[in-house]
Formats: C-alpha cells, sequence, structure tokens
C-alpha cells in the first residue's frame, strides 16, 4: 500500500514537472506581447499637420463662407422689408415678392448644401494625407520600441501605454 502511494506520488510529480516544463514556453511568449495606444482625434487636432490643415481649409473656404452669410442677411432684411410694407402692397406685389424670397432661400439653402459638402469633402481629403503620414510613424515607433498592436480609442489607457504625444512629435519632425 505504501509503495502504491509512492508510484501515484511519484506519477503526479512527473505530470506535474512536464507540465510546467510545457508551460514556461508558452508563458514567456506572453510576456513579450506590447500594446499601445494612440488617440487619432488629438493627432489630428493637435499635430503641425493638422493645424497647416486647418489654416489651408480655412484659407480655401472663408470666402464663401461670407458669402453666404451676407447672402442669409440680405434674404432677412428682405424679409423684414416685407413684414413691414405688406399692409400697403397690393396682393400682386406681396405674392411677387415672397416668390422671390422663397426662390433666394431655396438657392441660398442649396449654396450652403454645396459649401458643406465641398468642406467635408476637403476635409477628409486632409485628413486622409495626415493618416498616411501618422500610419508611416506609428510603423516605426512600433518597429523601434517593439510593440506588437497599436489600438486607436480605447476606453481607459495607461500613461505607460499611450504613445500620441510621441506620434505628434514624430509627425511634428516630419518634413
Amino acid at each position: 500500500m505504501k509503495h502504491q502511494n509512492s508510484i501515484q506520488w511519484a506519477k503526479r510529480s512527473l505530470v506535474a514537472l512536464i507540465s510546467a516544463g510545457m508551460l514556461a514556453p508558452v508563458m514567456a511568449q506572453d510576456v513579450g506581447n506590447r500594446v499601445a495606444v494612440v488617440n487619432s482625434e488629438k493627432v489630428f487636432n493637435e499635430s503641425n499637420l493638422a493645424k497647416a490643415m486647418q489654416t489651408r481649409l480655412q484659407n480655401e473656404f472663408t470666402k464663401r463662407q461670407n458669402e453666404l452669410r451676407d447672402s442669409a442677411q440680405k434674404i432677412k432684411l428682405a424679409a423684414e422689408k416685407l413684414d413691414r410694407d405688406a399692409a400697403v402692397m397690393s396682393e400682386a406685389e406681396r405674392i411677387r415678392r415672397q416668390r422671390e424670397l422663397a426662390d433666394q432661400d431655396r438657392e441660398l439653402q442649396r449654396k450652403q448644401r454645396e459649401f458643406t459638402e465641398d468642406l467635408n469633402q476637403r476635409t477628409f481629403e486632409e485628413r486622409a494625407k495626415i493618416a498616411e503620414r501618422a500610419n508611416v510613424v506609428l510603423k516605426q515607433i512600433a518597429e523601434q520600441r517593439k510593440i506588437d498592436v497599436i489600438v486607436q480609442e480605447a476606453a481607459y489607457v495607461s500613461p505607460r501605454a499611450d504613445i500620441t504625444d510621441d506620434v505628434i512629435k514624430a509627425l511634428n519632425n516630419l518634413k
């Protein structure tokens, strides 16, 4: 009986040693995985490329934006004048002016939609250029620091894992 317990104990010990030997390489592999996080919105807002993009877009669209604002103001003034003068106008004149205002308002709304679409398209194009450069920088940082995975927009980020400022700094150093 004592001999049988010793054999079972030896078998269990051998199984434990073999299992530990098999787990060691698996555990060693897990230790090597490194994850980093980047806040892409911060990159799109705070890098020098992003600031230059904002300046370019502002220069490109300010004139149209001002024209739209001026047109809206003219329509508003014309509508107020129509309201004041409607009592002394003939019915035909009042209807004609209301139609003119409605046509002007539709035209303004069309121009505003076109403006918004053009601005969104140009913003998308500019952000794509920044993203392309940021991806190159991300790859370089991952290779230098031996990072296996870079995640965007995590729910929680330890300051050790956040590489956003490093990405911005690297983008700012690009020519």
